[in-house]
């Protein structure tokens, strides 16, 4: 479905295990989009450039948001992460910028490269006690971010983590 720009919405069904690479992309009208528990396994760039995309509920069934997956989802206003995730990818919602919040649970250990870079509208983020490491530019251009909590359990931050956040 790649660059299919009058989609609007989409109901994958159970039968549905993985969303490969660019199933999503550029799909510029995408508003809602229901994944199923049964997927297990969302590609790089699923999503990247959905711009019209609000709202995502990621399944339990999902261990890891890979690379480039939301990226330059510039509407999405709302992520639900899962307790069953263990590493955001690199650049996962880079450029996301109409994030005001997320939540990143207790079971996520590394916050890739870029992977928050660019989302002007966060304005707090609290890393869980799981995190160890936060990957290079993590959070770069968070100009809005005022608040971060970053735990003893993270022993290496990466450069540029939180370079031009001048909210902070």
């Amino acid at each position: 479905f790649c660059g299919c720009s009058s989609l609007t919405s989409i109901e994958i069904p159970n039968s549905v295990t993985s969303i490969g690479d660019e199933a999503f992309k550029e799909c510029s009208g995408l508003k809602e989009v229901t994944i199923p528990n049964s997927v297990t396994d969302i590609e790089f760039y699923a999503f990247y450039g959905c711009s019209s995309l609000i709202n995502v509920t990621i399944p339990n069934s999902i261990t890891s948001i890979k690379n480039y997956v939301f990226q330059n989802c510039s509407g999405l206003t709302s992520i639900t992460i899962p307790n069953s995730v263990t590493s955001i990818g690199s650049s996962a919602f880079y450029g996301c910028s109409g994030l005001t919040d997320i939540i990143i649970p207790n079971s996520v250990t590394s916050i890739g490269d870029n992977a928050f870079s660019g989302c002007t509208g966060l304005t707090s983020i609290t890393i869980p006690n799981s995190v160890t490491n936060i990957g290079n530019y993590a959070f770069e251009r968070c100009s809005s971010l005022s608040s971060v909590v970053i735990p003893n359990s993270v022993t290496s931050i990466g450069k540029g983590s939180f370079q031009y956040c001048s909210g902070l």
